[in-house]
């Protein structure tokens, strides 16, 4: 209940952001139209977000005549934790990571790379995949479409604003004149992204805990998070790469620029995951941690 509430409240946050730039460029008209944007970029991503990034990794759906074994881990997961069956795709990577997609778990689907199935033992599969229901559970991959959108269009405003200048009478009302809209130019692009960056990190600690939940096996997916942060450290991932907006919707971030400072980070510590998860398991009982 805490990580839904301080994800709605940065979710208001943003919105109430984007409006502000819109006012600041045109009043309250601009306020107006950023909304009805915002709101056309939202609809527009909800339909097609899953095509768009499966394809911007070229992964191709399977069947459990193609990767059976894939497919019922998958299977078994998907009703330990009530949800329907999803698509489940393969992505063409040597660097071990995963995803999952879709506006509802009605259609959703999992990604995992090549990398994943040689580098992982089937338990620690299972602690991934199920990390990745826990998010389709949560509708993680809704509320990330709409916050990447969202900050997008914050970020191409203050271009916008960078450009054409903003509204001058409200330039004129404000005591710091031009010097604000240089602010409001510069800054908000930057506290959009962290605002993103914030939610994208809370979901994970959440998806985390639900994943574990799902197997009841914590230590599945800490194990699996110390494998696949190496395996990413050490091999690219050059579709991540060509399309850095996707990199927080990974397990593990693909980025080679992963090791900048954290709070510019799309994913929490990895090592602080696996304290929690590692907490999490000494918690059970004896009997469920065999």
């Amino acid at each position: 209940m805490e990580n839904l509430l301080r994800t709605g409240l940065l979710i208001a946050a943003l919105t109430a952001l984007f409006m502000a730039i819109g006012y600041w460029i045109a009043g309250p008209q601009g306020m107006v139209v950023a909304l009805v944007i915002a709101t056309a970029m939202n609809l527009f991503t909800y339909w097609n977000a899953d095509r768009l990034v499966l394809s911007m990794y070229g992964a191709q759906e399977v069947d459990a005549t193609q990767a059976p074994d894939l497919l019922r881990i998958v299977h078994d997961l998907a009703g330990k934790a009530s949800l329907p069956m999803p698509r489940v795709y393969l992505i063409d990577s040597e660097q071990p990571n995963a995803f999952a997609t879709g506006r509802n778990p009605e259609h959703a689907a999992v990604a995992v790379t090549r990398g994943l199935l040689r580098v992982l033992p089937e338990q620690e599969v299972a602690g991934v995949l199920a990390h990745e229901l826990a998010h389709v559970k949560h509708y993680d991959t809704l509320t990330m479409t709409v916050t990447a959108t969202l900050a997008g269009a914050i970020g191409m405003l203050g271009n916008f604003l960078f450009f054409f200048g903003g509204n001058r009478d409200q330039e004129r009302n404000n005591p710091l004149g031009p010097l604000a809209g240089l602010l409001v130019m510069l800054l908000a692009p930057i506290a959009a992204t962290l605002v993103q960056l914030a939610i994208s990190r809370t979901r994970e600690y959440a998806a985390d805990k639900g994943g574990a939940e799902i197997t009841g096996q914590p230590m599945w997916l800490a194990q699996a998070l110390a494998h696949i942060h190496e395996g990413a450290a050490q091999i690219p991932n050059e579709q991540a790469e060509q399309n850095p907006a996707t990199a927080h919707l990974f397990i593990v971030n693909p980025l080679s620029g992963a090791h900048l400072g954290s709070l510019f980070s799309t994913h929490p510590p990895v090592e602080e995951r696996i304290a929690r998860l590692s907490a999490m398991a000494r918690a059970r009982s004896p009997w469920t941690m065999r």
